[in-house]
């Protein structure tokens, strides 16, 4: 199945803006000195949960520890993944805050209600400056098994063999860059791929052969391909994730600043294949240069029996 109903989110306690991963992240503002950035990132956190369960989706929500300080702890689809057959990723990470939301107690949290039958622990590439972040890194079509997936400084072809390798995923591989020509941080900025249909700046792939191979593989997988432009791209409308309801019905989460980027055409298109979420995470998306579709985790984990039904 390409979709989950059941995402866990990090509700924020030090939201901040991330000096660890401005450096290539260019969709990092700074906050204003008189800006309470937590207390705002807090209230846009708090009503984003709101909006997803009002719409069926299952809401997982762990707080996060004030020590040690990690900014970008409400963005967990970064360092590690789940999947269908039991298997729990853990990815190597570029930020060295970052690391450490590894070890802030989420997990085994999630432990207690999901089973992990496998662990693919690959944090130790770490140490040779290789690096892979998740589903930022890659963008996932799990029902055609195809890894989409955009080079930079923290996603490396290392770390990418590896994991297609493990979960005999095809890899689509490319060199996305914006407007300015440098390298594109993380793939799920410029691309998220549903089950019809597919958002992609493919602008942002200057290489034409790369370009076109992208387009194909899309195409032949079956998607719909919506094509972003630049001022999309920047307004995070690469950055959505299509999730399901508790009916089964697909429901496509964005921020309201990419939802009002897209034209009428492109609205009408994702209206007819799935029901629009567009949420208000102004301050985060400013701050911490990611979007809707970081925040949320997905859980495909099974879910842990009960002891009722372990006697039965």
């Amino acid at each position: 199945m390409q979709t989950t109903n059941t995402v866990l989110m990090i509700r924020p306690t030090r939201f901040s803006f991330n000096q660890d991963t401005a450096a290539n992240n260019r969709f990092q503002r700074p906050a204003a000195a008189s800006e309470d950035v937590q207390l705002k990132a807090l209230q846009e956190f708090d009503g984003y949960v709101a909006a997803l369960r009002s719409h069926g989706v299952e809401v997982l929500v762990h707080n996060d520890l004030e020590a040690p300080h990690t900014p970008d702890s409400i963005f967990p689809n970064n360092w590690w993944s789940s999947h269908p057959d039991g298997t729990l990723v853990l990815y190597p990470m570029q930020g060295h805050n970052r690391r450490l939301e590894r070890d802030k107690g989420a997990l085994d949290w999630l432990r207690n209600e999901f089973r992990v039958e496998q662990l693919l622990d690959l944090s130790s590439l770490e140490q040779q400056e290789v690096f892979l972040e998740g589903t930022g890194s890659m963008v996932l079509d799990r029902q055609q098994r195809i890894c989409y997936a955009g080079y930079s400084t923290r996603t490396h072809a290392r770390a990418l063999d590896q994991v297609v390798k493990h979960f005999g995923y095809e890899l689509c591989a490319f060199n996305a860059v914006d407007h300015q020509g440098v390298a594109i941080y993380h793939t799920n900025v410029m691309m998220s791929v549903g089950t019809r249909l597919a958002m992609v700046c493919l602008a942002s792939v200057a290489q034409a052969d790369e370009r076109q191979a992208l387009h194909a593989r899309l195409e032949s997988s079956g998607k719909q391909v919506i094509a972003l432009d630049w001022a999309q791209l920047e307004s995070f409308a690469g950055n959505m994730l299509e999730v399901h309801n508790s009916a089964g019905e697909p429901v496509l989460v964005m921020s309201r600043t990419a939802w009002q980027s897209l034209d009428a055409g492109q609205r009408r298109l994702i209206e007819a294949h799935t029901t629009p979420l567009p949420v208000n995470i102004d301050t985060i998306e400013r701050i911490g240069g990611g979007s809707a579709r970081c925040m949320l985790a997905e859980v495909f984990l099974p879910k842990q029996q009960s002891a009722k039904e372990q006697t039965r």
